[in-house]
C-alpha cells in the first residue's frame, strides 16, 4: 500500500514544519526498500510558497484546481504568524471537506490554529508550540490544549509541538504504519531520538518570574530574584514595604496575579535553571543556593514548573565538562 502524505503550506510557513516530516517519510521509504509514502506539498494559491526564512517551495497541488488527490494523512504546517492569520474562507472550506475524509489529519506547531479555525479541533486534546498554547486555548475554548506534550494522538487527529516536534510526530506515524523496526532505523539514520525524553516545557521560558505590579512591588520582586536563597516569607517581604503581612499578600496577589509564595518559588526555579545551564553544580548545591530546603524540594518544584527533574535538565542543557 502506498499512502499519500500531504502537507499544507501557507505563505510564510516555517520551512522545517514542512521539510522535517517529509524527510522522515522519505527516509522511511528508503528503509522499507520501496515507496510506501507518496509525498505532496499543497498550497492555497498558485505560485511558489515563500517560507519565513525566504526559501521558496514549489507546491505539488493547489486547492480548488482540478481533482483533489486521495489523501491518507493531511498535516497543516505552522508559520510564525499563524496565530494572527485570518484564513480565507475557501481554505477553511477545503479543510472541512478534506480532513474528515483522510485516514489521519493534524498539525505541526502553530498549524493547529488553522484546524481550530475550521472547527476541526473542537472537543479534542491537542498540543502546539509552548509559546502559542495559551492563545490557542483562549481563542478556542472548546479545544483542550496540553502545553507540555511533544505530540498527541486523539482518534484520527495528530498534533505536534513546535518545529522539530514535527519530526517526532512523523516518526510516530511511521511506527504506526510500518512498525517499530523501520521507525528505529529512520531515527538512527536521521540522528534523532526514537522517543524524545521529557516534554516541551523544558524549552519554554514561560512561567519564569517577571516583575509586575506597582514600582514598589517590582522592586521587591527584583530583590527576590537577585537573592533567591534569602528569607522571602510573607512577613519578611511585607516588612520591606512597611505593610502588614495580610495587606501585602492581598496587594501582591491583586497586582501580580500570584501569591507571594508562588512567585518566590517561580523565581527560585528560574535561578536554578540558570545555574544548571551554566555551572557544574549538583542539584544539592543548586537547592542551597536558590533557597530550597533540600534537593528533594527543588526536584518537586522544578518538575512542576519545567516538566523534568533538575538532573535531567542539567544533562540536556548544561555545557559539556572540560
Amino acid at each position: 500500500m502506498i499512502r499519500t502524505m500531504a502537507i499544507l503550506a501557507v505563505p510564510g510557513v516555517q520551512l522545517l514544519d514542512v521539510s522535517g516530516p517529509l524527510d522522515v517519510f522519505a527516509e522511511a521509504n528508503r528503509q522499507a526498500g520501496g515507496e510506501r509514502y507518496r509525498l505532496l506539498v499543497i498550497a492555497s494559491a498558485p505560485g511558489p510558497i515563500r517560507s519565513s526564512s525566504g526559501v521558496q517551495l514549489l507546491p505539488d497541488h493547489i486547492i480548488g484546481t482540478g481533482a483533489e488527490p486521495e489523501i491518507d494523512t493531511l498535516l497543516i504546517a505552522g508559520a510564525p504568524h499563524a496565530s494572527q492569520m485570518e484564513p480565507e474562507p475557501a481554505l477553511l472550506d477545503w479543510l472541512r471537506a478534506v480532513a474528515p475524509g483522510a485516514r489521519r489529519y493534524g498539525s505541526v506547531c502553530s498549524g493547529a490554529f488553522l484546524l481550530a479555525a475550521a472547527g476541526l479541533l473542537d472537543g479534542r486534546r491537542v498540543t502546539t508550540h509552548w509559546a502559542d498554547a495559551e492563545q490557542l486555548a483562549r481563542c478556542y475554548p472548546a479545544v483542550t490544549v496540553e502545553q507540555d506534550a511533544i505530540h498527541l494522538r486523539d482518534g484520527r487527529l495528530r498534533t505536534a509541538a513546535g518545529v522539530t516536534a514535527g519530526l517526532d510526530l512523523a516518526l510516530a506515524l511511521v511506527e504506526e504504519d510500518l512498525g517499530r523496526d523501520i521507525a528505529m532505523k529512520v531515527a538512527g539514520q536521521l540522528v534523532m531520538f526514537f522517543k524524545r525524553p521529557g516534554g516541551q516545557m523544558q524549552f519554554s521560558r514561560k512561567g519564569e518570574a517577571q516583575p509586575a505590579g506597582r514600582s514598589a512591588l517590582q522592586e521587591i520582586q527584583r530583590w527576590v530574584a537577585a537573592n533567591p536563597a534569602g528569607d522571602h516569607s510573607v512577613a519578611s517581604l511585607a516588612g520591606r514595604m512597611q505593610l502588614s503581612p495580610r495587606h501585602f499578600a492581598r496587594l501582591f496577589r491583586s497586582e501580580v496575579g500570584l501569591t507571594p509564595a508562588a512567585w518566590v518559588e517561580a523565581a527560585r526555579v528560574t535561578a536554578a535553571r540558570q545555574l544548571l545551564e551554566t555551572a557544574g553544580t549538583t542539584p544539592k548545591q543548586v537547592a542551597a543556593r536558590c533557597g530550597f530546603a533540600d534537593a528533594d524540594t527543588l526536584r518537586r518544584a522544578f518538575a512542576r514548573h519545567v516538566g523534568v527533574t533538575p538532573a535531567e535538565y542539567r544533562k540536556r542543557h548544561a555545557p559539556p565538562q572540560r
